[in-house]
């Protein structure tokens, strides 16, 4: 076995593997391009993993998700950063979109209760109906059914950046 690389602050060091910049309005012009971009994705990151067609399923499934938050902002001005580095069995997915004030406060408060002692409480209540759905679903099943963990970071005063870490190899 080879040692694990970390950066000056102790986190492993993650390679970059490929990354895609879209127009936010050409991106938010058709719901199919979060399928697209996540199918693509999929299939360059997977082929090295020991299954390769499975893996790429749960990797398309999960990015998908995180590509609709990007997507239901419908902020038409600025990028789209989609960037997927690697550091063993976990894919790092850093997603940065425009992102009014409000939108950032929600991803921040929504991240730091993903890591709650309740939150597989709070996504089962929200699957089976028990509470209305909230936007934060999509993060909360992330961590729970991925086992992902997920943080928020400043991206200039009007994006967010979404870094989501996936352990997928050997779920």
């Amino acid at each position: 076995m080879g040692a694990a690389h970390h950066d000056v602050a102790g986190e492993p060091t993650f390679e970059p593997m490929i990354q895609i910049d879209i127009e936010m309005k050409a991106f938010i012009s058709a719901w199919r391009h979060c399928d697209y971009v996540s199918t693509y994705m999929a299939r360059m990151i997977s082929q090295n993993r020991s299954d390769s067609v499975r893996y790429s399923n749960l990797f398309s499934s999960a990015f998908n998700e995180l590509l609709e938050v990007a997507f239901r902002t419908r902020h038409g001005d600025g990028e789209l950063e989609c960037r997927v580095s690697r550091h063993g069995a976990t894919d790092r997915i850093e997603l940065t979109f425009p992102c009014v004030p409000e939108e950032r406060q929600f991803y921040e408060e929504a991240a730091a209760q993903v890591i709650g002692s309740d939150a597989k409480e709070r996504y089962l209540n929200s699957v089976s109906g028990d509470l209305a759905p909230s936007r934060e679903i999509v993060l909360l099943e992330l961590a729970i059914d991925y086992n992902a963990t997920i943080r928020v970071e400043e991206a200039g005063n009007d994006a967010i950046k979404l870094v989501v870490d996936l352990p997928l190899e050997g779920q």
